[in-house]
């Protein structure tokens, strides 16, 4: 126990002393978002400062022999290092989104546990750790969203892994937990770092397939309910995107200000608060889904956070975010730079 909390607590102070360092290169080379206009240039090399934090203890804590992570967390640490460095290319440079599907899907067919799933269960898990990935991708689109949703994530994953004695995978978790709460520091809105494509990646595979590895063994439509309750905010705002350009016939991979946090924002929240409030439904859906993997409520329990999941999806979806222009900056607005969107 101590172990770990000295783990967590060298990755948490880590995390926030390499976010800090890694901000000004990333600024010098161009590593900043591209995707949106702000006042100045948030850099990217946030996520990458969380991989190296994480992996860093990782390790340490492997070859030092203090808390030993066994030879599966080794093999999800290599998997997940592969995505983040292929999410580190995408935001150096530009990536297609079929080729960072297909990367990332490789990643989860290596590491999960085929001889406990079975081969079709374990297919699905494969395709299950894509989606689950790609949607913490699209949970960066405001500040600190993917990285608060991490935090509860990982901790949530963790009480499972802890529950089924799985104590490596639960200290990694913890860690992983620790080293996003370091990058917060700088990230909470206004951010002066992004988690990027690396960071975002990184954390949503982890998580994910740490969460499959939990659940190896059980009953498949159990396991499901379970898995999806740790993950509802990311299925939630996938959903949302992609009836809201179907209906609007945008194409899927077309960006835009759709997600989740941008409706909010349209409501009249603050950047804080629509971080704060996705951040409290995703907290109340993964403590839902402890509470049935340790078996302490009814696997029925899945179905109310479905039901209030598509009630959201479906409020949400009649806020307006296409089609609304721009005001056009002024003289005496333009000296301070133009404002910076998030679309993706």
């Amino acid at each position: 126990m101590l172990y770990g909390i000295a783990a967590a607590t060298t990755a948490l102070l880590l995390a926030a002393v390499l976010t800090a360092l890694l901000r000004v290169p990333a600024l010098r080379l161009g590593i900043v978002e591209r995707r949106r206009q702000r006042q100045r240039p948030v850099p990217l090399l946030g996520g990458a400062a969380v991989v190296l934090a994480t992996c860093g203890v990782a390790v340490a804590m492997e070859r030092t022999g203090v808390a030993p992570l066994g030879a599966w967390v080794g093999r999800l640490l290599v998997a997940g290092g592969a995505v983040a460095a292929l999410g580190l290319v995408a935001d150096v440079g530009r990536v297609k989104a079929r080729v960072l599907v297909a990367g990332t899907a490789v990643a989860a067919a290596s590491v999960v546990p085929y001889e406990e799933t079975g081969v079709p269960a374990g297919l699905l898990a494969v395709g299950w750790i894509v989606f689950v990935t790609i949607g913490f991708k699209a949970l960066d689109h405001a500040d600190a969203l993917a990285g608060t949703v991490g935090v509860l994530t990982a901790f949530g994953v963790g009480a499972c892994a802890a529950a089924e004695l799985m104590d490596g995978l639960a200290v990694l978790l913890s860690v992983l937990a620790a080293a996003l709460t370091g990058f917060l520091m700088h990230n909470w809105p206004p951010a002066r770092v992004g988690l990027g494509a690396c960071g975002s990646l990184f954390t949503g595979f982890l998580l994910s397939a740490s969460a499959v590895f939990t659940r190896a063994g059980y009953a498949l439509a159990p396991s499901a309910g379970v898995l999806f309750s740790l993950t509802a905010l990311a299925s939630a705002d996938v959903l949302l995107v992609v009836l809201s350009r179907r209906l609007a016939g945008r194409p899927l991979l077309r960006g835009g200000p759709d997600h989740v946090a941008h409706r909010l924002r349209r409501l009249g929240l603050t950047p804080q608060g629509a971080t704060v409030l996705p951040g409290i439904g995703a907290f109340a859906a993964v403590f839902v889904g402890v509470l049935m993997h340790i078996g302490w409520t009814a696997l029925s329990g899945v179905y109310w956070v479905g039901a209030v999941a598509l009630v959201v999806v479906l409020m949400l979806l009649r806020v307006p975010v296409y089609g609304l222009r721009r005001p056009v900056p002024t003289q005496s607005t333009q000296v301070s730079g133009p404002l910076r969107v998030r679309n993706g």
